[in-house]
């Protein structure tokens, strides 16, 4: 009995091992008939798996060389987020007065709203953070001081982070785009604006712009839009840069639309923020009698009206990454280096990840970060990097939030309809990543023994499309989820 017991241990673990080698044969060939396709001739193909489980090892190729990360960067800012800043924790945005107030409710001095970095401050995306409810809030914090009248402005501090709300890097035909709309110390309304187009009778026809919400928000536009085939989507590039709000539309919308509608990057979301309370104010019993200024420091006799605060991070965190929204990931990246450095900046935020890199024992030759979303093109990382550093979040406390914000394929986010083939024992975690010839993949797969294990696949300077290159890069992801 003891023999026949040994003889079935024996070929477990054999035909265990066969299916171990037989299942990197099969990853091994997956990356290589990717690497022999015509577009990624002259591309960069480096894989990294990871047994988070075992803490080994499993596959690696090219997996030491410097790729371009595009928005897979975001896991890097929304971990060290977790780690400095805490699940539970809030931006905080006050606002306060200075002055004199009488008995009939006049205030002879100035309301002042001073940012906190707080990126969700005025969001569309839900009802609780729209720019009506947010100034009902504030409004109905004014009106129970007892203040019915301000005899002054409505001023504007935004000083927590710096004045360069777009990287040096980022790219021209990004910055007018609501993805590239960057991180200020009072974000608002996710710094973006919709502009709505209404397409011409016929293909090739001009299209006209009838609209923009915020609807006081002022512009100075050129519309080169034309009519493009039905169906066709958005293919509008916005042109413009911070504090101008001189903006260049171009590119088409769909045959037969009607308001449609693009998103751009608000020319100066703090001092839009400001006129529109001021506005909203006015009309809410609160009479305000000169215009909105921006101030760069707060005088000492400044009272508190009310502390405004965000919902907890881990739920900024999920969306961040769900959504791959770059504003998100710029203000957290900007917040870390305030948080660290006294002041939100590109630099600071740089410092910050780095002492954060190093605290965790993580290695960085041949990573570079740049920014917090990904965007430039500056930013680089090794695929083992990237599994050293999931292996380090997978033993952290905050690590379940953390998987949270990673879209589960076959239900979340951009992986919803990702790798039909998965087996229903096998549960992937993923966060991806798009730029002009870059494709990126990084998470975790539970497998079907229920280990833990870590990914990250990163494609640069093919050619053709993304979603071409998605295909290839996807099977390699599936031979993945077999090991």
């Amino acid at each position: 009995m003891k023999i026949y017991r040994s003889f079935i241990l024996i070929l477990s673990v054999v035909l265990c091992s066969s299916a171990a080698a037989q299942s990197l044969a099969d990853l091994e060939r997956a990356v290589s008939d990717a690497e022999k396709d015509a577009s990624m001739r002259h591309a960069t193909l480096a894989v990294s798996v990871y047994n988070v489980t075992k803490n080994t090892a499993v596959y690696s190729h090219n997996a030491q060389r410097s790729v371009a990360p595009a928005s897979v960067a975001k896991i890097f800012t929304t971990g060290a987020g977790f780690a400095m800043l805490g699940t539970d924790f809030r931006f905080k945005t006050v606002i306060c007065y200075t002055g004199t107030l009488d008995r009939e409710g006049t205030l002879d001095g100035n309301i002042y709203i001073v940012g906190g970095g707080d990126p969700l401050l005025g969001s569309y995306r839900y009802k609780q953070t729209s720019p009506d409810s947010l100034f009902a809030t504030w409004a109905e914090a004014i009106r129970k001081r007892g203040i019915r009248r301000v005899n002054g402005k409505v001023c504007y501090n935004s000083a927590i982070f710096d004045n360069q709300a777009l990287h040096d890097t980022w790219e021209w035909g990004d910055m007018g785009n609501y993805y590239g709309a960057g991180a200020y110390g009072l974000n608002f309304h996710e710094n973006m604006y919709f502009v709505y187009f209404t397409a011409g009778k016929k293909l090739g026809y001009p299209a006209s712009v009838t609209g923009v919400s915020p609807k006081n928000l002022s512009l100075r536009t050129t519309c080169e839009v034309a009519t493009g085939p039905e169906n066709s989507g958005d293919r509008v590039t916005i042109y413009g840069s911070p504090f101008s709000a001189d903006r260049l539309y171009r590119g088409t919308v769909p045959l037969g639309s009607s308001d449609f509608a693009v998103r751009g990057a608000m020319p100066d979301p703090p001092r839009c923020c400001a006129e529109m309370f001021a506005t909203y104010l006015r009309t809410h019993e609160v009479n305000v009698t000169s215009n909105v200024q921006q101030v760069f420091s707060m005088p000492d006799s400044a009272i508190t009206i009310l502390d405004y605060f965000s919902s907890p991070y881990y739920v900024i965190a999920q969306y961040t990454n769900l959504t791959s929204n770059n504003i998100y990931a710029e203000s957290i990246f900007k917040y870390l280096g305030y948080n660290a450095h006294g002041r939100g900046s590109f630099d600071n935020g740089v410092k910050a990840m780095s002492e954060f890199f190093a605290t965790h024992g993580l290695e960085t030759g041949g990573v570079r970060i740049v920014d917090g979303s990904g965007l430039s093109r500056l930013n680089r990382v090794t695929t083992d990097f990237v599994c050293r550093y999931l292996t380090e979040i997978a033993k952290a406390p905050f690590y379940d939030d953390f998987a949270l914000s990673l879209a589960e394929v076959g239900k979340s986010g951009t992986a919803r309809n990702m790798l039909p083939g998965l087996s229903p024992k096998v549960n992937v975690r993923v966060k991806t990543g798009t730029i002009d010839g870059v494709k990126s993949y990084a998470g975790y797969v539970t497998n079907a023994r229920g280990e833990l294990l870590c990914f990250s696949i990163v494609a640069n300077d093919f050619t053709g499309s993304a979603k071409a290159a998605s295909t290839k890069l996807e099977k390699i992801l599936l031979r993945i989820t077999e090991l």
